[in-house]
């Protein structure tokens, strides 16, 4: 097993390694398109909704959205009306095309009502909350609430209290609060690093499990906060920085 020390090294090691301009393959490149901060913010939530499957058919679905909806994504999520749906094509893996208009609708209406996602996203952000679990889950709540009716559509956003990862909720915040060469801190003022949790899929999944980072088997919300609080201890003020890292160092490694 490898001591706290050499376990830093290593995490540190890979974080300058993987934090690097297209150091991997990765949706988060995307957003380098968008002209506006705000345009980016909406951009970012669409695509990690749709962050699953194999990153050449979400980067193939990201294409498909820009082309309908252009790169001025805030002022189409303001002038938009569910009467303006006459497309289809938008069924991705276990989402359908109602899903994904459902996912346009509860944007656009956020936009309308807060004015930003961020704005949203603070109506419950406490600097005194342990983390950033009780505004996911107003957060989570109210996309829901403006989006879809079907099952699938709670695949692009899960009820925090259903104890899943949330791991596209968690990506979303990490490209939004952290910022270095691959996330953007647009929302750094406002919300704390240190608040943040693990995005944690498959990849993160199982290089935590062999770094022997966190004892729990499961992989649920309980997983990722045992392992945030677990990489507070190789940095406190922003354990999510070894997110990108731990999982393209398990997609490079098939492991």
């Amino acid at each position: 097993m490898l001591t706290d020390i050499k376990t830093k090294e290593l995490l540190d090691l890979l974080y300058r390694k993987y934090n690097i301009k297209e150091s991997s393959t990765d949706p988060v490149w995307n957003l380098e398109l968008l002209p506006t901060a705000a345009d980016l913010e909406i951009a970012a939530f669409i695509i990690s909704c749709y962050s699953y499957g194999g990153i050449t058919q979400i980067n193939r679905f990201t294409r498909k959205v820009f082309d309908y909806a252009g790169y001025g994504m805030y002022e189409f999520m303001r002038s938009y009306s569910p009467k303006k749906r006459l497309h289809a094509g938008f069924a991705y893996r276990f989402n359908t095309n109602d899903d994904f208009f459902g996912l346009i609708n509860s944007i656009s209406r956020v936009i309308k009502e807060y004015g930003s996602l961020k704005n949203l996203f603070l109506v419950k952000y406490n600097k005194g909350d342990e983390n950033i679990i009780p505004a996911l889950t107003n957060f989570s709540e109210i996309l829901r609430k403006y989006g879809g009716k079907s099952d699938t559509f709670g695949y692009l956003i899960p009820r925090v209290k259903d104890g899943s990862t949330c791991k596209r909720l968690n990506l979303f915040l990490r490209w939004m609060v952290r910022k270095d060469n691959v996330d953007y801190g647009l929302w750094g003022k406002e919300v704390d690093t240190s608040k943040l949790l693990m995005p944690v899929d498959i990849h993160v999944y199982r290089q935590s499990q062999k770094l022997k980072l966190v004892k729990r088997k499961t992989c649920d919300l309980k997983y990722a906060v045992e392992l945030t609080e677990k990489l507070k201890k190789y940095d406190a003020k922003d354990p999510v920085k070894y997110d990108f890292a731990l999982c393209h160092l398990g997609i490079d490694n098939r492991s």
